[in-house]
């Protein structure tokens, strides 16, 4: 044990009490013994006055800190003092007073606060002491001391005895509570854990007793409930009858004493039903050493059945598209021949029913060309070469050049408010997927704008820490978290007649080139006021040299 611990301390200081608890008894002893028998001794009242006052000191220096447990000079001014003043009165003292029995206070307290040295050394100079007190006796009487010196044997060997246990005993205790405090420190972590885990888990978690209460629950399995934050922990699920799927769960689930499962559908007045896949488990019984654990408990876990047919769906369309680049190239070239074909043959045609056929299939057919195409883009995105020198582009420049295509292709429907402001600003990022990257972005925020003045805004900017970036923001409506959550995987989108590519490919482009891409619900300030609306910025690293070199994307495989 450390002597800045503050349990050494506890004990430290109790030692230090009990001292001057000693000291008062002995003086007061002697004073009403002196006074009783009229024997005046002021040798061994001065000698308790002392011990008092030496005791008193120590317990007003020594407060803050305690002396080293290892044996040294560090302890006379506690065991060198006590040692010194038993064996002062016991050899002041004239009657049949035995004062010995005090050198147990300093044994204990080298036993107990000290090293198994010091323990030893303090008993064996005890043992010393009366050793010669039986000497002293001996020489005085002029008899035989044999039976004095067996005495201080048989006391001294108590001691060794004595010292021996008490040591090991608080060394083991020592060892007890260091474990006890790990493994409090421990619990402590893992329940911050547990509790991070919780707070942050998209599916929700409940805990529920016999009595129906729940105990605790996490923001998800609150808000898939149905709670506005005006329900305090604990509830009882018996409250409502919208939850009573989950009601009977629990009860089932305490009947049977085995883990349950179940799909339910919570239908809460004023808002859409909520389907769930709910698991049930009931804490163990007993614990590591078979005892009973005590009240059990039952764990619910909330799954958003439309979480996870998303997720199931987006599963399925990932393992799709690993073999759809190569089915897409294969269709590439029939597809164009297709196309040319339907060209030539429409020149031909004159009945307007025919050239509508004709239309359809020319219309249908570049449909299908522009999926090929994207599919094929991630095979060049995955396939390119990650170490060829990146060019070096300005920014406004090459934003306002990729604004003025883009919106001359509409004049009227593209009409957007554009700010630019990151001067002479350069970023490493290949022009052409630049260009793509920001077209894409500007054609979902156009199809999802209101239409109304300032309903469409392209950024750029440089933070503090000089990172420049572009942000398209239209006052679109706010995404379902479901499609959120999936927004840049491939082959995920929210509509039917959507490839589900275009955000994807945007987000590699950008990854390739050390950049990154987010997505953010933010408030801008249009004519109408502050409006809320969809913010996609593209977050762009800064050049190492401002060469203008080749693309990184030059050599492609397809």
């Amino acid at each position: 044990m450390r002597a800045e611990d503050p349990s050494f301390l506890r004990l430290w200081h109790g030692f230090l009490t009990g001292r001057i608890l000693v000291a008062l008894a002995l003086l007061l002893l002697q004073g009403l013994g002196q006074a009783l028998s009229h024997n005046t001794q002021p040798l061994e009242l001065s000698v308790s006055l002392a011990y008092l006052a030496a005791t008193v000191l120590l317990r007003w220096l020594g407060h803050a800190t305690a002396p080293a447990p290892w044996a040294g000079p560090q302890w006379l001014p506690s065991l060198g003092v006590d040692l010194l003043a038993v064996s002062a009165l016991q050899l002041l003292h004239t009657g049949g007073l035995n004062f010995t029995p005090l050198f147990g206070l300093p044994i204990l307290m080298a036993a107990v606060l000290g090293s198994l040295t010091l323990a030893l050394g303090t008993t064996a100079a005890v043992t010393l002491l009366l050793l010669a007190w039986a000497w002293w006796l001996g020489a005085q009487s002029g008899g035989d001391a044999t039976s004095h010196y067996l005495q201080s044997a048989l006391t001294g060997t108590g001691y060794f005895i004595l010292a021996f246990l008490v040591h090991h005993l608080a060394t083991r205790l020592v060892r007890e509570q260091q474990l006890a405090q790990h493994s409090q420190r421990a619990a402590l972590v893992q329940s911050q854990v547990s509790a991070l885990v919780m707070q942050n888990l998209s599916d929700g978690v409940l805990v529920v007793d016999a009595e129906h209460t729940v105990r605790v629950a996490n923001p998800a399995g609150l808000q898939l409930l149905g709670s506005t934050g005006s329900v305090a922990l604990p509830f009882t699920l018996a409250q409502t009858e919208v939850w009573q799927p989950l009601l009977e769960l629990v009860r089932h689930t305490f009947h049977q004493s085995a883990p349950q499962a179940a799909d339910a559908t919570l239908l809460s007045p004023g808002q859409s039903p909520v389907g769930l896949h709910i698991r049930t488990c009931l804490t163990a019984p007993h614990n590591a050493l078979g005892e009973p654990s005590g009240e059990r408990l039952c764990v619910m876990f909330l799954h958003d059945l439309r979480e996870m047919q998303a997720r199931l769906r987006t599963e399925k369309l990932a393992a799709m598209g690993r073999m759809s680049a190569a089915v897409a190239h294969e269709i590439r070239n029939p597809l164009a021949a297709i196309v040319q074909a339907n060209a030539l043959l429409s020149d031909d045609l004159h009945d307007p029913m025919h050239q509508r056929l004709s239309g359809m299939v020319q219309k249908n057919a570049d449909r299908l060309m522009r999926i090929t195409e994207e599919i094929l883009d991630i095979a060049r995105v995955q396939h390119q070469i990650g170490h060829s020198t990146p060019s070096a582009v300005v920014l406004d420049e090459a934003v306002a050049h990729i604004w003025r295509d883009w919106h001359e292709h509409d004049p009227r429907q593209r009409m957007a408010e554009v700010a630019f402001s990151t001067a002479q600003t350069h970023v490493e990022f290949d022009p052409e997927h630049l260009r793509r990257v920001l077209f894409n972005l500007l054609d979902n925020a156009l199809r999802y704008r209101s239409g109304a003045p300032q309903s469409l805004q392209l950024l750029t900017r440089v933070n503090l820490a000089g990172q420049a970036s572009v942000q398209v923001w239209s006052d679109g409506a706010p995404m379902d978290q479901s499609v959120e959550r999936h927004l840049f995987e491939p082959f995920f989108s929210s509509e039917s007649r959507s490839s589900g590519l275009g955000l994807y490919i945007c987000r590699e482009l950008c990854e390739r080139h050390g950049g990154a891409i987010s997505y953010q619900r933010l408030t801008r300030q249009t004519p109408r006021g502050d409006i809320d609306g969809n913010a996609f910025t593209i977050h762009f690293r800064k050049p190492s040299s401002l060469q203008e070199s080749a693309s990184l994307f030059d050599t492609l495989v397809i």
